[in-house]
């Protein structure tokens, strides 16, 4: 007798069959990870930079608008990050140089 899990299992492979991945899809999408990693890493220097400063000068509605500036930044790379793994899994050329921007 099947558990609940497997037989949910079974209907999600049936209506959304997983697609094996080629090795230059593998590769395209580590890339993209990784761009994105250093893009996010990036900013959040320079923003925590900048949040440091805000702090110093005492300025707390400089400080809240750059952390949510930081969190929306964040956001944003990873859903294009998302878009981007879809279309190398969809076939398609991720555009892993333009999050060189």
């Amino acid at each position: 007798m099947k558990t609940a899990y497997e037989l949910a299992m079974e209907r999600l492979s049936k209506s959304s069959p997983a697609t094996k991945l080629t090795a230059g899809q593998k590769k395209e999408i580590a890339e993209l990870e990784s761009k994105t990693a250093a893009k996010i890493a990036e900013r959040e220097l320079f923003l925590k930079g900048e949040i440091t400063k805000a702090i110093d000068r005492d300025d707390r509605a400089a400080v809240e608008q750059l952390e949510q500036q930081l969190v929306s930044n964040r956001k944003s790379l990873r859903a294009e990050l998302e878009e981007r793994k879809e279309k190398v899994r969809q076939g398609g050329r991720g555009y892993s140089n333009e999050l060189s921007r």
